[in-house]
């Protein structure tokens, strides 16, 4: 979604394309996509195959047994972990091989999937890359040390995530800019329709994302149930996005599954809390759209960047525990919330203007004349 808008967004000043797979669901990498180019509003989308779905189990396996020894493992060991985490596409680095002379420029979104390893470094010398990175077991193989030093420069999503990586690759300058993304609030969003349709009466808490173990999603939960059972709060539990990991039925918790973005919004803007239980993210477009309309967000303290967003934003607080995370949502009066609501937008107007974004692009990414 990022590379999306930053392509459509760039489109107003460069020739923008969008290189990537047929893949749709990121645990398989199954092909989902009709294979070949197709118009993306002012952009355009070129996909390829993936040469192979990911083997979910023997990936987990591989990566239980390297984890342990990433220190020791060979060059090819980590190679060989990266073909299996995905998505390849022989299609794809083969075009990248064909075709660089016909591009000024590529920006790799994502240093993590095989499209980003194996691509950028057919095409280095006009490489960029905005890595999404946080503190993860895989980001300290060794192998991505030359890697990080290959890209002409880099964009990054926050000062943490710049910090963090400068910490990592102490020997590698990663000049670039601190961007993100603009957020696009609508003008108009309509929260009645919204609640009557699903029900919701009364102020719910929310949370948007795949529903993950690795996004916190099972100490969410097993918060909500724990403080239900204790407390005699009204508050329902309002989850959009994909289920990976199952979510156990309960009276108060409503999975919407995929919803359109105008109900996304009216979600946004009706909930009492934003719950950001992630341990790892790079920037979190859903935190600042919670901002944009004024909603109070609680985040998982163990995540730097979320963490650093509410300290500067002064829009949000952080939780360790459960007896942290119940006082927040049982303490906090209404006032209270929308001082927090107000502050997280008025940091999302100073920080994620589009105009900001679009500036510091043009002077990261430096094209021919």
């Amino acid at each position: 979604m990022l590379c999306r808008q930053m392509a459509e967004r760039m489109a107003r000043y460069w020739q923008t394309e969008i290189i990537t797979t047929c893949a749709l669901d990121y645990m398989t990498w199954d092909n989902f996509y009709p294979e070949g180019t197709e118009p993306l509003g002012p952009t355009v989308v070129r996909r390829f195959p993936v040469d192979r779905p990911r083997d979910v189990h023997a990936f987990d396996k591989l990566s239980a047994e390297i984890h342990s020894r990433r220190a020791q493992a060979t060059l090819v060991e980590q190679e060989n972990w990266m073909r299996a985490q995905g998505p390849m596409s022989s299609g794809l680095l083969d075009y990248l091989r064909a075709n660089k002379g016909s591009y000024d420029a590529f920006i790799f979104f994502g240093y993590l999937y095989a499209t980003s390893y194996f691509g950028l470094q057919l095409v280095a010398e006009k490489a960029w890359l905005e890595p999404l990175a946080h503190d993860e077991w895989p980001i300290y193989f060794n192998f991505w040390d030359a890697f990080f030093s290959l890209p002409r420069g880099f964009i990054f999503n926050t000062e943490a995530e710049r910090e963090f990586l400068r910490g990592r690759f102490p020997n590698n300058a990663l000049p670039g800019p601190v961007a993100g993304v603009g957020i696009d609030r609508p003008s108009q969003i309509e929260t009645t329709e919204f609640k009557e349709r699903y029900r919701l009466e009364k102020p719910f808490l929310l949370y948007v994302g795949r529903v993950d173990e690795s996004k916190g999603c099972g100490h969410m939960l097993d918060y909500f149930i724990k403080w239900k059972q204790e407390s005699d709060s009204p508050l329902k539990l309002v989850i959009l996005g994909q289920e990976i990991m199952p979510i156990p039925f309960h009276d108060d918790i409503i999975h919407l599954g995929y919803v359109t973005e105008e109900e996304k919004w009216a979600a946004l803007s009706a909930c009492d809390w934003l719950l950001m239980p992630s341990p790892h993210e790079s920037l979190s477009i859903v935190l600042l759209e919670a901002w944009s309309v004024e909603r109070p967000v609680l985040v998982n303290a163990e995540c730097a960047v979320l963490t650093a967003h509410c300290r500067e934003a002064q829009g949000g607080l952080w939780y360790s525990n459960f007896a942290e995370w119940s006082s927040a949502l049982t303490i906090v009066n209404e006032e209270a919330k929308q001082t927090l609501g107000r502050q997280g937008r008025n940091y999302v107007e100073r920080r994620y203007s589009w105009d900001r974004i679009e500036e510091a692009y043009l002077g990261a990414v430096k094209l021919p004349t």
